[in-house]
């Protein structure tokens, strides 16, 4: 049984990050903001859509763009399809804008607020095993 998604970042269109949930930490969530929100936009300049995923040898990163904010999470692509890490991530943004929509409206730069979101979806990163335990534990 595998994890749908490995980690998650939520950040505005300027690279701030507003959440993340991340494993194995390898760059501060500040600077992944601002690096996914620059290629983003890079990408916005040769097509219209920008950036929807992208693939390194053993991650592959998946990104939604709603409201002016970036939903990036990443999956291991030999385990997880392209298809269904979007279909989790648009999950997510849904649980998200559900949360917190009216805060992101009037927001005051204040990440904090966010900090309680991983348990609003723990199903999408915990994946089929702990569905799987819940049943019969």
């Amino acid at each position: 049984m595998v994890k749908a998604l490995q980690d998650i970042w939520i950040l505005t269109d300027t690279g701030t990050t507003l959440f993340s949930r991340v494993f194995h930490e390898k760059l501060p969530d500040q600077f992944f903001g601002a690096l996914m929100s620059a290629l983003n936009k890079f990408a916005e300049e040769i097509d219209k859509g920008g950036l929807s995923h992208f693939q390194m040898r053993s991650k592959q990163f998946s990104i939604l763009k709603q409201e002016n904010l970036l939903f990036v999470a990443s999956s291991d692509p030999k385990k997880v399809s392209e298809k269904k890490a979007l279909n989790e991530l648009k999950k997510i943004a849904a649980i998200f804008f559900k949360e917190y929509g009216e805060i992101i409206k009037n927001w005051d730069n204040d990440i904090s607020v966010f900090e309680g979101f991983d348990k609003k979806i723990e199903e999408s990163l915990e994946g089929v095993l702990k569905k799987f335990q819940k049943t019969f534990w």
